[in-house]
């Protein structure tokens, strides 16, 4: 922390700000804060910074949404993404910032793209939503591709929230559904996320003491983001989640 400067911690402070916001309101946003934090820090080691601050905003979450999870879609996403986890722990122990990088942003702009024509097309209109707001014919097959990317992308880089938003949406999710059911997975991921990210050094003393300075600004964002959450209407919601996961990749990408 003694190196970083005002202005870094600034920047710090308004991404976990986001992470907050982003847990209670607009899933995948806080792609713009694994952003500012590859930007600020190694990307490498943002990682390791950054994942107890998600963890912080998905208790945040899980308390404020808890009674609309849908929980046999998480039992079936849970089996793909623990592979998805362990190939993103392997694809880490050699892989360097850049192909990092580049894989996760391809990635998510092409389940953006598949996402978009699968919703013009109306191929995701044969998933109906039942009365807890979650799927019931989302197909298997499906829910494993998307689970092991979620479980290989979350690992690799803290930017899972786009590829399962983009499955709950495509599964019929409304706002509370996805929101519950979003929450209640990624405490879980993550927080099996840090035995592998410890056995990685990604997490140490130094990464936690700056956590603690940061977990301050999490809590507010949190807040904001449910009071805004009721003023965004179906269509604009499912929208700055796709514009979010469209503007992390390319950030990714681009980098």
């Amino acid at each position: 922390m003694d190196t970083l400067t005002l202005w870094q911690l600034a920047a710090l402070a308004a991404a976990s700000t986001l992470v907050g916001f982003s847990k209670t309101a607009v899933s995948g946003a806080n792609t713009i804060s694994l952003a500012v934090f590859a930007a600020v820090l190694p990307a490498r080691e943002s990682t390791g910074v950054l994942l107890p601050i998600l963890i912080a905003g998905d208790a945040l979450a899980v308390f404020t949404y808890r009674r609309h999870a849908h929980w046999p879609t998480l039992l079936r996403l849970f089996p793909a993404v623990a592979v998805g986890v362990v190939m993103g722990t392997v694809f880490m122990m050699w892989a360097d910032d850049d192909a990092v990088g580049t894989s996760i942003g391809a990635i998510l702009l092409f389940m953006a793209g598949v996402t978009v024509w699968r919703r013009r097309t109306g191929a995701d209109s044969k998933v109906a939503p039942d009365e807890s707001g979650g799927p019931s014919g989302a197909g298997r097959l499906k829910a494993r591709s998307y689970g092991v990317l979620g479980g290989f992308t979350t690992m690799v880089a803290n930017a899972g929230g786009p590829v399962m938003s983009l499955y709950l949406l495509s599964a019929g999710f409304r706002k509370l559904g996805f929101l519950g059911t979003s929450a209640w997975f990624f405490l879980i991921v993550n927080t099996s996320k840090v035995p592998f990210s410890v056995g990685l050094g990604l997490i140490d003393a130094q990464s936690l003491l700056l956590d603690a300075a940061m977990l301050l600004f999490v809590v507010p964002g949190a807040y904001i983001g449910r009071k805004c959450v009721d003023r965004i209407n179906q269509k604009l919601f499912e929208r700055l989640v796709l514009g979010a996961t469209v503007l992390g990749g390319l950030q990714l990408l681009l980098r």
